[in-house]
């Protein structure tokens, strides 16, 4: 289950670094490169904290053949139109989702605490994104006051498979419930605009909005 969860989240988020560096216009070295860092950005993050090697996608080298592959696919097909590139809020929140639960459950077997096994499944759910926003030379979603609940939805679903994996009888299904959970959570964030409270200093100034990772 692990591994099939690890590989979704590897397929979906790699999606989303198509989609920026299709919006970008970048040529195939730069979309390989953006798939390549939002699909394993986070997980490099995750296993460089808990200390472990290899990292997960050297350990499955499948992974970066895999991105390879979507990435020319991708970069041969023609443009989005602006309703498809709306569609892909879902893809891209099922790799947050699949992703979450991945790092959680990495972290654990790592012998991580609750609260640290939470955090590192919300580190590997959304740094890629961050990564790739950062050399794209944008603010990246996570940090901005305008971006509907992202990290929350992550840290929560994160600590709803912890408990899940607790009770006996749930256990077996403890990583697609959560994986659920976090996916209906952050397409409710983005369809009913929920936010944590920003900083306001009174400037009625805003960043300008992009596309939500």
């Amino acid at each position: 289950m692990q591994q099939i969860i690890e590989l979704l989240a590897v397929v979906f988020s790699a999606l989303y670094g198509v989609l920026l560096a299709r919006r970008l216009k970048l040529d195939f070295v730069g979309v390989y490169s953006l798939a390549f860092i939002v699909a394993f950005g986070g997980g490099t993050l995750r296993d460089l904290f808990l200390d472990r090697h290899p990292l997960f996608w050297i350990g499955a080298p499948h992974y970066p053949v895999i991105v390879f592959g979507m990435s020319i696919v991708a970069f041969f097909l023609p443009p989005l139109s602006e309703h498809t590139e709306r569609s892909l809020n879902i893809p891209d929140a099922l790799g947050f989702s699949f992703f979450s639960v991945s790092g959680a459950a990495a972290a654990l077997a790592e012998g991580a605490p609750v609260f640290i096994a939470a955090m590192m499944g919300a580190v590997t759910g959304t740094f890629g994104g961050v990564i790739a926003d950062t050399l794209c030379n944008r603010i990246p979603s996570l940090f901005r006051p305008s971006t509907p609940l992202y990290a929350t939805c992550s840290f929560v679903g994160a600590l709803l498979y912890i408990a899940l994996k607790e009770l006996p009888a749930i256990k077996p299904v403890a990583a697609p419930i959560a994986v659920a959970f976090i996916f209906l959570f952050r397409l409710a964030a983005l369809r009913f605009d929920w936010r944590l409270p920003a900083y306001s200093d009174g400037s009625t100034d805003a960043p300008d909005d992009d596309l939500t990772a």
